[in-house]
């Protein structure tokens, strides 16, 4: 893996200033005061929200209070996605400090998946992990590794210590010196504009000519319309951790340095602001 070391803290370090406030129907003993907190980007909301649960709470009698979940804007946030990955795609053109409303009743079954225990993060978390692993290296890395291991990489990431992740993590954004990159780099990418949640297909970071594969290359096979429109004007913004990354960029480099903690690139298309 090539050293960029401070590529890879700046994108542990990112932070989304944001405001919570109580959905206004929640039932309440007394005035809720809204909870600002700087969210990590490469975490999960349901990971770093028990500051923001006990805020709400206070104000609120037991019997009124089941799962908490969140939305901005009407749309309810999937907790299983990267934090940074929502912000990119639902608000990276709104003005800051994120508004994310909390709900504790009206679980919105058809959108959300539940969350009962953190335990549920880390094994979403872990099979992410894994997947990831076996795009890139048929899954011997991670099946080579303890257990021990696989919860030093979860740990780093529930108490947010860069250097506890990336001394397992560097094992997984290795491969063979005789080879150029991963065996397939692992993606996914998300656009507003579809119901479809993501896409996911098998793509090498090196071409049959040994040429680097690139970012532009990626999103020509897989969803071309976002880089060459039929009138020729993009109208989309290719978003990862808050930057557009240049088209230019070998996918391999990206996704060594630029994916999140489950070792994903996360890639939302999202539309040009129009301002």
């Amino acid at each position: 893996m090539t050293d960029d070391k401070d590529v890879l803290r700046d994108v542990w370090f990112g932070r989304i200033p944001t405001c919570f406030t109580l959905y206004q129907d929640e039932i309440t003993e007394r005035e809720a005061e809204p909870y600002y907190l700087l969210l990590p980007r490469v975490s999960y909301l349901t990971l770093v929200t028990d500051k923001v649960k006990k805020h709400f709470q206070k104000v609120m009698r037991q019997e009124d209070i089941s799962e908490i979940w969140f939305e901005h804007e009407g749309t309810p946030l999937k907790w299983h996605y990267p934090i940074g990955l929502l912000f990119d795609l639902l608000a990276s053109s709104s003005a800051l400090p994120w508004n994310i409303t909390v709900h504790f009743k009206g679980f919105p079954e058809k959108d959300l998946l539940h969350c009962p225990s953190k335990d549920t993060i880390e094994a979403h978390f872990m099979s992410c992990v894994k997947e990831a692993d076996a795009l890139k290296h048929k899954s011997q890395v991670i099946n080579e590794m303890q257990k021990k291991d696989h919860k030093q990489l979860w740990m780093g990431l529930h108490n947010d210590r860069f250097d506890q992740f990336w001394a397992i993590n560097r094992k997984l954004m290795e491969y063979p010196a005789e080879e150029s990159g991963f065996r397939y780099i692992p993606f996914r990418i998300y656009q507003t504009t579809t119901e479809r949640p993501f896409i996911q297909k098998l793509f090498r970071p090196v071409a049959t000519d040994g040429q680097l594969h690139t970012l532009g290359d990626l999103l020509k096979e897989v969803c071309p319309s976002v880089i060459a429109p039929e009138d020729g004007e993009r109208k989309n913004q290719v978003m990862i951790h808050g930057i557009e990354p240049m088209l230019e960029t070998p996918l391999q480099w990206l996704s060594e340095h630029l994916s999140y903690p489950d070792n994903f690139l996360h890639i939302s298309i999202i539309p040009q602001p129009t301002d």
